[in-house]
């Protein structure tokens, strides 16, 4: 069975943080008119921005996902897919993905000098040049390549968000437990998206769940996202470093646009 819309899974993954800080940080943003004040309640707001300020102050972090997205079947059903990741990363100048996906299964590998892209399907690889910050890099890999890393906005929700003028609706829905920690719940809204997430309280305010609804559906498809971090990881010293699979075969990067 095919779905009849999906955008993929990349695209798909790379949609939930960018939902849960409102907007990409990578890439230009639509204008969007400023909600009223009584459909976004600062406290909401307030909660994302004390979020983004603790991520900016890690300078190392794990995290593991398990993810479920909704496709439209040819029969038109509502099916649900599952997949995970895992992305390690050591600011300002290395990460390590690991996507398991429905339809996509790769690794990308960045050391501070290049980004490597494997896909274990195919078992290709291809790398390219790049700076020696990871905003830069994601910014050059976007502009010059047109290569978009699969929620690349983890690594820029650690750069704060000024862009909250996206949201048309924002609210506080209580508190819930995720994973066996204590959460405080908001839920927001904003052009085509309506989505939720769940904040750790305490000392740690991470992000623990995201869930995402297309509102420009009639079928309203979902996209779940449960994060496990760790924010004191132990790299190994090879974690950063690309080493080609056995019968896996280099192919030219992406040409420059």
């Amino acid at each position: 069975m095919g779905g009849r819309q999906s955008g993929g899974d990349m695209k798909i993954a790379t949609l939930i943080i960018t939902a849960a800080l409102g907007c990409a940080l990578i890439g230009p943003g639509a204008a969007i008119a400023s909600p009223s004040a009584s459909q976004v309640d600062p406290k909401a707001v307030d909660a994302l921005a004390q979020m983004s300020a603790y991520l900016r102050s890690i300078p190392a972090f794990q995290i593991t996902l398990q993810t479920q997205r909704d496709d439209v079947d040819v029969y038109g059903q509502l099916i649900t897919l599952a997949g995970g990741a895992i992305y390690s990363v050591r600011r300002p100048n290395a990460f390590a993905i690991n996507l398991n996906l429905p339809s996509l299964a790769a690794r990308y590998v960045y050391d501070g000098k290049t980004v490597t892209v494997y896909d274990a399907n195919a078992r290709v690889y291809s790398s390219f040049q790049a700076p020696t910050t990871i905003r830069a890099t994601l910014e050059l890999a976007q502009q010059k390549y047109g290569v978009a890393v699969p929620l690349d906005d983890l690594f820029t929700w650690t750069e704060g968000d000024s862009r909250a003028k996206a949201l048309t609706a924002a609210h506080y829905i209580g508190k819930s437990q995720v994973a066996g920690q204590t959460t405080s719940h908001y839920a927001f809204r904003q052009p085509g998206i309506d989505w939720q997430i769940w904040i750790a309280d305490g000392p740690k305010p991470t992000p623990l769940r995201v869930v995402i609804v297309s509102s420009k559906d009639a079928a309203r498809p979902q996209f779940r996202a449960d994060l496990a971090w760790n924010t004191a990881p132990q790299f190994g010293p090879g974690l950063f470093t690309f080493v080609p699979p056995q019968n896996a075969r280099a192919v030219d990067a992406p040409p420059s646009r």
